[in-house]
């Protein structure tokens, strides 16, 4: 039975007299005083940035929460984010909003011991429609993809509302689904006479979510069933339904079904290619696991669709085979199911380095720089030895793009990474930091070795024609070191290692560019090595 068919309810009540049980129910979750405030807050028209930023630092929790995965792969920002002033400057109110729903949401958990509705299994659900979601709305546009998120992060709230304030009830919604195979909608609606879907409505509703959230729960089952005009809305529907349609290939004993469902149905409701599909089905085990560690989640790692099809491909292949040929299936099927895996695990490990990767050079991004340091800083202060920091930057990078354009541009960029790349060592961590920045990592090298990396690396840079065929460019760069020593009690950490290179490079450019300057760190003071 499908959820959209009819069911004869078992309640004696209406709906709105299961709501209204609902609503004064002790046991009705409810939004912390941030989440709380911010929604009535954001939806003032005078309301700015720095109101924003105010009432979040309040709360201590939430603001470390959001800078943790302002910080991340989440968004992949080319700097480090140190306040909730400057995280609500670069990502907005709608962002910001969005994460703090997001984290409120995901800690509510005031099921009762005596339900047998399974919590981890509803956050993993919610999570997984989230991702999907932005990974579609992604594919769309990019504006959205942070409400989107927290909108199907949220659409099923009306099941964990009346797990939370009905739970017996909602037990016998769990044994009608165990034992008479229905979809949880039409269980629901033979014990309560409505759904989860209207439950979850009305409560948003009262917690003042905006328009674009409480309405995708309303209708995320049915988007035709949405008349309005709101193309916004509609489209937020349309996606959150095709986020459902997907976890039905991951929960359905006939996911290949749903699996034709999905890539027809995104074609028809939103125009997406082909490519487009097969990309989303490809990356969504990997978002969703994105997502889970990002905000904190322990969840068991997300299952490709690839792997869940080719399961359910065994198994049909199996009826009717009698012994020997059922082993014969099985080896062969073993075989197959490990071939996949190792070109599906081949293709992760390609996507990996692709997102880790800076498109235009080729070096490291950002995001992959902050990690590695993390981990050689640690490794440094575990074992002992010495870790030098470079940060560097094109002199008067501006005028290349002004006085050539910005494919001249482009092109400086990336025989700067070349020429980089020539003069470190295998075991250096190269990474364009930012713009016409880049950063070396030189794990167990001292002061007197970075100096002198910088110094070839400075040469090396001065002394190379950089040829694009019609022009010839001069280029020169300035450098900064810092140094972490076993020495220096506390050690710093690494966003103070960073602003330690920053200042020193600083002083390079001041004293002319084209230097080489170092960061003392064991005195506090700042010594330079000038160009010879």
């Amino acid at each position: 039975m499908t959820d959209n068919e009819e069911v004869k309810s078992e309640s004696t009540m209406s709906q709105d007299e299961v709501l209204q049980l609902v609503l004064k129910s002790d046991s009705l979750p409810s939004l912390p005083t941030v989440a709380s405030k911010l929604v009535s807050l954001t939806a003032k028209e005078d309301t700015t940035l720095s109101d924003v930023a105010s009432l979040i630092s309040q709360d201590i929790a939430m603001s470390s929460k959001i800078l943790k995965v302002a910080n991340s792969a989440f968004y992949s920002f080319p700097q480090q984010i140190s306040s909730i002033q400057q995280a609500v400057s670069m990502l907005g109110t709608n962002a910001v909003q969005s994460l703090v729903l997001s984290f409120s949401f995901l800690s509510i958990n005031k099921v009762s011991a005596e339900s047998n509705f399974n919590f981890d299994e509803f956050l993993k659900r919610a999570v997984t429609a989230a991702s999907v979601s932005k990974l579609i709305m992604g594919k769309l546009s990019d504006t959205d993809t942070e409400e989107i998120f927290v909108a199907g992060l949220l659409h099923k709230l009306g099941e964990l509302i009346l797990a939370c304030t009905l739970p017996e009830d909602y037990n016998r919604v769990l044994e009608f689904m165990d034992s008479e195979g229905l979809e949880r909608r039409a269980a629901e609606k033979r014990v309560f006479g409505t759904d989860h879907g209207y439950v979850g409505y009305e409560v948003a509703k009262q917690w003042n979510f905006p328009a674009a959230i409480v309405l995708p729960i309303f209708h995320h089952h049915d988007p035709k069933s949405y008349s309005n005009n709101d193309e916004k809305i509609q489209k937020y529907i349309e996606v959150i339904y095709l986020s459902n349609v997907f976890m039905k290939i991951l929960e359905s004993e006939n996911p290949a079904q749903f699996h034709g469902q999905f890539m027809k149905e995104a074609r028809e409701l939103l125009s997406l290619s082909a490519d487009e599909v097969e990309e989303i089905l490809a990356e969504a085990h990997t978002k969703v696991d994105e997502a889970a560690a990002n905000f904190g989640l322990e969840m068991e790692e997300a299952r490709p669709v690839q792997e869940v099809l080719q399961e359910a491909n065994i198994r049909l292949s199996l009826i009717n085979l009698d012994y020997e040929q059922i082993n014969k299936e099985l080896i062969k099927a073993k075989m197959d199911l490990e071939a996949a895996a190792k070109e599906l695990q081949e293709k992760n490990e390609l996507l990996k380095q692709l997102a880790d990767l800076d498109g235009l050079t080729g070096v490291y991004n950002n995001r992959y720089f902050q990690g590695a340091l993390d981990n050689e800083m640690s490794r440094t202060l575990r074992q002992g030895h010495n870790l030098s920091l470079i940060l560097m930057d094109i002199d008067h990078f501006k005028r290349f793009n002004d006085d050539y354009g910005h494919l001249a541009g482009d092109f400086v960029l990336a025989e700067f990474s070349k020429v980089l790349t020539e003069n470190l060592r295998q075991y250096d961590t190269l990474a364009r930091y930012g713009g016409e920045e880049f950063v070396v990592i030189l794990p167990e090298t001292d002061a007197d070795a970075a100096r002198a990396v910088a110094e070839k690396l400075r040469s090396a840079v001065e002394k190379t024609p950089f040829r694009d065929g019609k022009e010839t460019y001069n280029v020169t760069a300035s450098f900064g070191i810092s140094l972490l020593t076993p020495e220096e009690e506390p050690a710093p950490e690494k966003k103070e290692l960073i602003q330690r290179a920053d200042e020193a490079l600083y002083d390079a450019k001041k004293a002319g560019r084209n230097q080489v300057m170092m960061y003392a760190a064991r005195n506090r003071t700042k010594k330079w090595f000038k160009r010879a």
